[in-house]
């Protein structure tokens, strides 16, 4: 916990959409580090609320449920827009309208929320900070509609930030590969998640208080003039594949 006098949140209110585990959870121990009132939301009740938090459940999808959940809360100074993901499905493996229920999970209900949160976040002078990923910026088989979908947050995030200036700061995190409770059905046992983080420049994966401390950041006033950008938190992205193909080619 933050044991300074004065926590760089104290008395804000942070909404972390989908904060219950993972990466969310990350973000909304993060904020609650940082003095701030958090309140996490998702259809399920979890099974271990973060600590410190509130928890609050609504169905993300249905925008009627999601603006009665803003218009309940007194105030909000930050929106985290976390809810998201899709499993692995290739794109002849399912129909248009399953990829659309990927679609609208990870770009309408952002979008969903921002809409009912931006009144409050207009008279609290505000933050949004979109959750992106890098499947929103190369090429994503196995999850293309999620990859799509991550691709126009951060285009919607950019547009919001122009149109909701000079009231409400928006900007997006773009996250690589984190290590939550989940990362072995993406990664496989520990030998697996040690060769996948062998590709990460900074030789591991994200954990999510990576991601929750950058989060922090972009709310935070030490970013006051930084809206409609996009923070890589990737540890440096992929080692090209050149690079070993040229190695692999010298040692024949």
């Amino acid at each position: 916990m933050d044991n300074s006098p004065h926590p760089p949140l104290s008395g804000r209110t942070v909404v972390v959409t989908g904060g219950t585990r993972g990466v969310g959870a990350g973000i909304a121990r993060a904020f609650v580090e940082a003095g701030a009132d958090v309140v996490t939301c998702a259809r399920r009740l979890p099974e271990r609320p973060v600590e410190g938090t509130e928890f609050v459940p609504v169905d993300l999808r249905d925008p009627d449920a999601v603006r009665a959940f803003f218009d309940r809360l007194p105030r909000v100074d930050v929106l985290v827009n976390n809810a998201g993901g899709a499993p692995y499905r290739r794109l002849d493996q399912a129909g248009a309208e399953w990829h659309a229920r990927v679609v609208e999970l990870n770009l309408v209900t952002p979008l969903t929320a921002s809409l009912a949160a931006y009144e409050h976040l207009r008279r609290t002078r505000g933050s949004v900070v979109m959750i992106g990923s890098v499947s929103g910026a190369r090429p994503s088989p196995g999850t293309a509609a999620y990859g799509a979908a991550k691709a126009g947050l951060e285009n919607l995030a950019r547009s919001m930030a122009v149109e909701w200036a000079p009231h409400v700061r928006v900007n997006t995190l773009v996250v690589g590969m984190v290590r939550t409770e989940l990362a072995h059905l993406h990664y496989g046992d520990e030998e697996g998640i040690a060769a996948v983080s062998r590709v990460v420049p900074l030789g591991r994966l994200a954990q999510p208080s990576d991601v929750g401390a950058a989060a922090v950041f972009l709310a935070s006033g030490a970013a006051a003039y930084i809206s409609g950008a996009s923070l890589l938190v990737h540890g440096g992205g992929e080692r090209p594949a050149f690079l070993d193909a040229a190695t692999a080619n010298k040692e024949t």
